[in-house]
């Protein structure tokens, strides 16, 4: 079994006192994240619906799950009983579905915008302009059952370091922009979901609260 509980240490190393680590646990088995888990590991993050009802129905009942790739608003309905976080909401529609859902799940669901800063062609993710559009419309007030609580991006997968660090930048500028401008009095908005395997340490320097990393963890992916 490749050295789990290793690697973990070796990230938390890493992470300054304020950083939480989301474990990224999708196409790996649950022996892997049974072994984190036992390490004292608690935040798991799944980006397919199936194989995380799979998870959740034979895993410890006190992970926190965060749901990380892009959902479909279709597929909220099955992740919404127990999901803990969805961290890439680029949509209102979306946002909406999952106030729906939550509301007849008598929960309220946590949820971070997802931004597209990277110059990389991705499909997701809101610009700035459309994040600041989105709350500068005021709908998402009106939602008793979802609460945003900050912000999540990926850098461009490059090796130059200036770019990532500048793409973090324009993430940490948007995010105490619209925190002074919507979420002064609302502690719960105070996360910054950004830095993977390959840029953690940059992204922990330019403001990150929260990284998520799979490989540097688990390996490569089993399945």
């Amino acid at each position: 079994m490749y050295d789990v509980k290793g690697n973990l240490h070796q990230v938390l190393a890493d992470l300054p006192q304020g950083v939480r680590l989301v474990a990224i646990s999708k196409y790996h088995p649950n022996e892997y994240i049974e072994a984190a888990y036992e390490e004292g590991q608690r935040i798991f993050g799944e980006s397919h619906e199936q194989e995380l009802r799979q998870k959740v129905e034979t895993l410890p009942k006190d992970i926190q799950w965060h749901f990380i790739g892009h959902l479909q608003t279709n597929k909220v309905k099955y992740i919404a009983p127990y999901i803990t976080m969805i961290e890439a909401v680029d949509s209102l529609k979306l946002l909406k579905e999952i106030d729906k859902q939550a509301a007849k799940n008598e929960r309220v669901i946590d949820v971070l915008l997802e931004l597209h800063i990277a110059e990389e062609e991705t499909k997701y993710g809101l610009t700035s302009e459309a994040c600041r559009q989105l709350l500068a419309d005021g709908a998402w007030r009106e939602l008793r059952h979802v609460r945003i609580c900050g912000l999540m991006m990926m850098a461009s997968y490059v090796d130059d370091e200036a770019q990532i660090r500048s793409e973090f930048r324009i993430a940490k500028d948007l995010f105490d922009e619209v925190k002074s401008k919507y979420f002064v009095d609302e502690p719960s908005f105070c996360e910054r979901s950004w830095g993977m395997s390959h840029d953690y340490k940059i992204a922990v320097e330019e403001g990150s609260t929260m990284v998520r990393i799979g490989t540097t963890i688990f390996g490569p992916r089993i399945y």
